[in-house]
């Protein structure tokens, strides 16, 4: 039988900007609940986190206002491409 070969980790949005522009004093680094065709449009590379943020809220952090568009080739089950 073939051995399986480990997948690289792939960074699927990283805001270097953020890094120029602001002081960052701490680094978290977490995952994320997705649905499936938002897992699709990341995959294609059409994310976008530029002016998006981290909101602590009752012991979670959330992320606001970052653009996942809609899959083009799913249904009418698409996801909301802004949500809170």
């Amino acid at each position: 039988m073939a051995e399986k070969k480990e997948r690289p980790i792939k960074v699927v949005a990283e805001n270097r900007k953020a890094r120029f522009n602001f002081a960052i004093e701490d680094t978290l680094e977490a995952g994320i609940a997705l649905t499936g065709t938002e897992v699709k449009s990341i995959r294609n590379g059409k994310s976008t986190i530029a002016e998006s943020y981290a909101d602590p809220k009752d012991g979670e952090i959330w992320l606001i206002n970052a653009n996942i568009p809609e899959y083009l080739q799913a249904n009418r089950f698409n996801h909301e491409p802004k949500r809170p």
